[in-house]
C-alpha cells in the first residue's frame, strides 16, 4: 500500500525524498501535551530506525479527523485510530501518522503520560515499517518484546509490564 500523505513525494519539485524524515506537527495540541515534542520524537524515531535498519520515516502529528479520513480512504475503516503507517516504496522511507485525540485518550485510560504513549506508538509504527505485524498471538508477542526493548533504550517504561503482572 502506498502512502496517502507521502511527504517524500517522488513527484515533488524538490526531488524524491525532499521531505524524507520530516516531523510535521499539523495539530498544535501535540506541543501542549508533550513537552520537548520534536526533540523526543526525533530521538525515538532515529534510535528505533537505526536499530531496525530503516530509513527515517516522515512523522505527521495530526488529529483524529485527519486520521479517520486516511483510515477510511486507504484501509476501508471509517474511524480514527492511534497510528497509521504507510510504506512509501521506491526506496523512500514511509510515513507514520498519529491522531491526537485517540492517543491522548488511550494514554489517559492507561494512566500513562501522553509522551510515553506517543513514543511507544512511534516505535510500534517503525516496527510495522520494518515488516513486523501482530495479527497472530506469536507475532504480537514478538512485536511487544521488540517494543519493550527499544522503549527501554529511551527510558520509557514497558507498556506491557502491567498486563504481564496481572496474568
Amino acid at each position: 500500500m502506498h502512502p496517502p500523505v507521502c511527504l517524500a513525494d517522488p513527484e515533488d519539485p524538490l526531488g524524491p525524498g525532499a521531505f524524507s524524515g520530516d516531523i510535521l506537527i499539523e495539530d498544535a495540541r501535540w506541543r501542549a501535551a508533550v513537552p520537548g515534542l520534536e526533540r523526543r520524537l526525533q530521538r525515538a524515531r532515529d534510535m528505533a530506525c537505526d536499530a531496525l535498519g530503516l530509513a527515517y520515516p516522515n512523522v505527521l502529528l495530526s488529529s483524529d479527523r485527519a486520521v479517520r479520513r486516511l483510515n477510511h480512504d486507504f484501509r476501508g475503516r471509517n474511524k480514527p485510530t492511534n497510528v497509521l503507517t504507510f510504506e512509501a516504496g521506491q526506496g523512500l522511507p514511509g510515513d507514520i501518522v498519529f491522531g491526537f485525540e485517540t492517543v491522548r485518550r488511550e494514554a489517559q485510560a492507561a494512566s500513562r503520560p501522553v509522551a510515553n504513549h506517543l513514543l511507544h506508538l512511534l516505535v510500534h509504527g517503525a516496527l510495522h515499517l520494518a515488516g513486523h505485524d501482530h495479527h497472530e498471538a506469536g507475532e504480537a508477542r514478538r512485536m511487544e518484546m521488540h517494543e519493550a526493548r527499544l522503549l527501554s533504550r529511551l527510558g520509557v517504561p514497558n507498556p506491557w509490564a502491567v498486563r504481564e503482572a496481572r496474568s
